[in-house]
């Protein structure tokens, strides 16, 4: 399925900024989850610093590593899983279903959107 003229562009956008969204999400779980503030600094700067290597490692357009489609979204599941999981963990869980749910029709948009681009 190929989205429509200015739909592609509008939904690699809505990608980019879900990506932001989940590392601001792990850097404040970061923050309540020590009482001191090194290790509060410490989990608030490693946390979303981790996703996004592992991101660009294996998941960004560009990334370091060509892997499977499948390897993609698996590391596509883990870093906004793990931000949907740390929503409903800090009490929000409207939040929560929210943006997982607008993770999965994003994500499959963009998967199915690239596939009919690349002729797959």
């Amino acid at each position: 399925m190929k989205l429509p003229g200015p739909l592609h562009p509008l939904n690699e956008v809505l990608a980019f900024l879900l990506e932001l969204a989940a590392l601001a999400v792990l850097a404040r779980w970061g923050w309540e989850s020590a009482a001191s503030i090194v290790p509060r600094l410490l989990l608030a700067v490693a946390a979303p610093v981790a996703a996004a290597v592992l991101w660009g490692l294996f998941a960004a357009p560009k990334a370091r590593f060509r892997v499977p489609l499948a390897g993609v979204l698996a590391v596509k599941a883990l870093v906004f899983g793990a931000a949907a999981a740390t929503l409903a963990g800090l009490e929000r869980p409207g939040w929560a279903t929210a943006f997982a749910v607008v993770v999965v029709v994003n994500t499959a948009l963009a998967t199915l959107d690239r596939r009919e681009r690349a002729g797959v």
